[in-house]
């Protein structure tokens, strides 16, 4: 599958974004490899493979979870750099 400039500015249209024609002519590149290998991906036999439907074969591979101590208010209050009635004060960013 060819992927043409136009497919790639169109693209960054989408996304808001701005290229360069140099960005252009790279992400075509770029582009254009991935397409082939997924080219080639399509040319592997696939005929004697079982879907995987579980990864993890049934076990949870999380940590158990324990109740610990969190951590002292004192402690907390060293890190903020601005600290009010318990709540951490931050700059106002929304207007």
């Amino acid at each position: 599958m060819a992927i043409t400039p136009e497919d790639i500015l169109h693209t960054a249209r989408l996304a808001n974004l701005a290229l360069t024609a140099e960005e252009t002519e790279r992400f075509s590149r770029d582009l254009e490899g991935i397409m082939a290998y997924v080219d080639l991906l399509k040319q592997v036999d696939i005929t004697d493979v079982l879907p995987a439907t579980c990864l993890s074969q049934g076990r949870n591979v999380f940590r158990e979870d324990r109740v610990v101590p969190s951590l002292a208010g004192d402690k907390i209050r060293r890190n903020a750099p601005d600290w009010y009635r318990g709540m951490f004060r931050v700059p106002r960013v929304i207007g």
